[in-house]
């Protein structure tokens, strides 16, 4: 429902949901003051809908925050799981440990330079799984035939299970975001208590419009965050693949 928007820049998105939504409230106090608020009785007690959507707009805003935590943690987790699995393979004997080592570095940099752009604009990669095959493939080959290359080769084996994990769980959070309906509730109830504060019972027409256009800020502000952060791996706060680039220049590049 709201794919569209997550293409945009921050930029564009921030002031125009700002523009609109106090674009909507001003007019709209100004048309139910002259037109309908005569002919209604209102008390100030009638206004207790829109503190509920806030909290409600809050709470969502803080579980899409958690998520946005979440996929970010798992990043470190992965990027850490296969720098335990280069140092890992190091403890291989030749040829074994060139081959292994290769096949992670291949795979580390076609996660940062392909996988990446691709998870940015919210499509799950692909081409990952041959290349984790790859490894895998040169990991069986290998015979350990002293016990210390057993002991090698068994945590070996543990660290690139760690890796298939949490990749799994990477991949998983790429198309991850609240869904369409929840997006339509969102967006509804912000026209319904802005629509709803309209009926302020405040004398001064100014200060009724001031105070309606506050609160339509700040829901365009909740709104906001909520769009930058719903996909994780998507727009200007996308999560980066700085983690991999570290292992990458200072682990298996020195």
């Amino acid at each position: 429902m709201m794919d569209w928007v997550f293409g945009w820049p921050l930029w564009v998105v921030g002031p125009l949901l700002e523009l609109l939504l106090v674009g909507f409230a001003l007019l709209g106090v100004r048309f139910v003051r002259a037109r309908v608020l005569p002919r209604l009785r209102v008390t100030h007690d009638d206004s207790h809908f829109v503190v509920f959507y806030g909290l409600v707009l809050a709470l969502i805003a803080v579980n899409v925050f958690e998520t946005y935590n979440e996929a970010s943690g798992v990043v470190s987790a992965e990027a850490a799981a296969l720098a335990a699995l280069y140092r890992d393979v190091s403890g291989y004997p030749e040829p074994a440990r060139s081959d292994l080592q290769a096949a992670l570095r291949d795979y580390v940099g076609y996660t940062i330079r392909e996988a990446w752009p691709v998870q940015r604009r919210g499509r799950v990669p692909t081409a990952g799984v041959e290349k984790m095959d790859r490894f895998q493939a040169h990991l069986e080959t290998f015979e350990p035939r002293t016990e210390g290359e057993k002991i090698v080769d068994a945590e070996a084996w543990r660290a690139y299970n760690r890796v298939t994990e949490v990749r799994r769980a990477r991949l998983d959070r790429v198309t991850i975001g609240l869904p369409g309906v929840m997006w339509l509730v969102v967006l509804l109830g912000a026209a319904i208590s802005l629509s709803a504060s309209f009926f302020f019972r405040v004398q001064d027409v100014r200060l009724h419009g001031i105070l309606v256009m506050l609160l339509a800020t700040f829901v365009a502000s909740v709104i906001f965050v909520i769009i930058a952060m719903d996909h994780p791996f998507r727009g200007d706060l996308g999560i980066p693949a700085d983690s991999y680039q570290l292992i990458y220049d200072h682990l298996m590049n020195r």
